[in-house]
């Protein structure tokens, strides 16, 4: 880290919201700017890289494809929130469409719409890490000044006692009566307000993300920020980084401006999907940039409990049982979270007609499950041509973490009182009694289109580590192949993490932002 690094720095706040040059300031058909780091992206990555070079002394330059959206303008309205703030209006999804990758896509990033569950890095995966990709600079003990930094920085905490929800409270009691562990998460949030409302945004601004803490601290060190700007190509001479251009589109899709950066540092902040579709667009890094994709395919298990719930009601995640989070105990997590209206409507098969009314009626009734397993890297993120392809199927070898993840959530839920456990399928499928786990379960199949999955933590498309021929990065986070080049998000990751990524991204983007000449 810096020598500044624990330094807390005193910023000037702009009266209101942020300064963020968007497409409908510009007036010219042709933009030319130049920078002495160009960033795209605005996430985790993309904005504490900006502000530890901002804070350096850096000209930095933020380029987001998305819109920026003050925090007075969420609405907390699910389905309107996907429309603005999640990219592909929140109906990003591989190429078998039975998996839903969710990303934010706008100022903040996946920052302004997660639900705040900070985790630090698990110890066995950086012993993976050492162990099968030679990161041997990536220990708890050296990346734990980190981790301590951006903790301190964005108010991580663990939730206390109000800030356990009925839901939470409910399933932890099923939990302890199975003898699981379960904790209370740890979040980056301050004095939460309880609304439940952290997929839409946090009109409150208590939850601490890019948008109110990393972004605003960028800028008062002079980072520039321009958002509706999406970079087709980074630009290169003689094998150097010299540039970035893209286009200046508004929130009705209109191409206002083209815009092309000069820099000689390019630091590759979109994200893991977006990121190596980039550099694939423009020919650079090598033949691993796009592949050993992996996303934590995650189920949302919900079921119907005798008494209310209210779902929405509080926080909206609460404890999470780390029971099985080791991959010899069974390599997943179950996470309690709080849902809404229009994400009952998505996690099982509700029926139509007098089905579904009956259904929607149990809403007050209901409490949810997310697993997360420790996925294995399978998968491929592409730009065809015209346009980008996730391509990730759930592998045979991840198949069983997936159904034992979702026998864990369902037996948790019975042991908690619940009459009727929805399974995540395409078919109406339900469980009412222990009993039936097995066999009920045990009916689904490893094929397209049959399970309901739901990908919060794209990661691992541009890996770094010691072998080129099984990296694309090296383990200072510097493309392959191009000098000038650096990734600082959730492509980087080697491996699946099996918990959220959101606080090893900030200390990764800080690390590397380190080691930034």
């Amino acid at each position: 880290m810096s020598d500044t690094a624990d330094r807390i720095d005193t910023v000037e706040m702009p009266r209101e919201g942020l300064a963020v040059v968007q497409a409908s300031d510009i007036s010219s058909e042709r933009l030319e700017l130049s920078a002495d780091v160009v960033i795209i992206g605005s996430g985790a990555g993309g904005a504490v890289s900006a502000y530890e070079l901002a804070r350096r002394g850096l000209d930095v330059l933020v380029l987001e494809a998305g819109p920026y959206v003050p925090s007075k303008d969420f609405t907390e309205d699910f389905t309107e929130s996907l429309e603005t703030l999640y990219e592909d209006h929140g109906g990003q999804a591989n190429t078998d469409g039975d998996l839903l990758v969710l990303q934010g896509r706008c100022v903040g990033g996946s920052t302004v719409v997660n639900g705040c569950v900070s985790f630090r890095t698990p110890d066995f995966i950086f012993e993976e890490w050492h162990r099968d990709y030679g990161l041997t600079d990536f220990t708890p003990e050296s990346m734990a000044p980190y981790f301590e930094r951006v903790e301190r920085n964005l108010s991580i905490q663990e939730n206390r006692p109000h800030e356990i929800a009925r839901h939470s409270m409910v399933l932890s009691e099923g939990a302890r009566k199975l003898g699981w562990s379960v904790k209370p998460f740890k979040r980056n949030i301050r004095e939460c307000a309880l609304t439940g409302h952290c997929l839409s945004g946090c009109k409150t601004e208590r939850k601490q993300s890019m948008l109110v803490t990393y972004l605003p601290w960028a800028a008062a060190h002079g980072a520039r920020i321009h958002s509706d700007t999406r970079v087709d190509k980074v630009l290169t001479e003689n094998g150097r980084a010299v540039g970035v251009e893209g286009r200046v589109v508004d929130r009705t899709g209109r191409h206002v401006a083209d815009i092309r950066v000069t820099a000689p540092r390019v630091i590759m902040a979109a994200g893991a999907v977006q990121t190596p579709v980039i550099l694939q667009r423009s020919g650079l890094g090598n033949d691993q940039v796009g592949r050993n994709f992996a996303c934590h395919p995650s189920f949302y298990v919900g079921a119907r409990y005798p008494q209310p719930i209210h779902p929405w009601r509080g926080a909206m995640l609460g404890v999470y049982v780390d029971e099985f989070m080791h991959p010899d105990k069974g390599g997943f997590v179950l996470e309690v979270g709080g849902l809404g209206i229009a994400e009952l409507c998505m996690i099982n098969e509700p029926g139509t007609g007098k089905p579904f009314v009956e259904y929607m009626q149990n809403a007050p009734h209901m409490a949810g499950i997310v697993t997360l397993i420790h996925d294995h890297n399978v998968g491929e993120i592409r730009w065809q041509g015209d346009h980008k392809a996730i391509h990730y199927q759930l592998s045979d070898k991840d198949f069983p973490s997936m159904m034992a993840s979702l026998k864990a959530a369902v037996r948790m839920h019975l042991a908690a009182g619940a009459e009727e456990v929805f399974l995540p399928s395409s078919e109406a499928l339900s469980v009412t009694r222990e009993a039936d786990i097995d066999r009920q379960v045990d009916k689904l199949v490893n094929k397209p289109q049959h399970l309901r999955m739901v990908s919060y933590h794209p990661q691992g498309s541009c890996r770094m580590g010691t072998d080129p021929a099984h990296s694309a990065c090296d383990p200072q986070g510097r493309l392959r192949g191009v000098e000038g080049v650096y990734v600082a998000d959730a492509s980087l990751l080697p491996s699946s993490l099996i918990v959220n990524p959101q606080v090893t991204v900030y200390a990764l983007a800080n690390y590397v932002a380190d080691r930034v000449t």
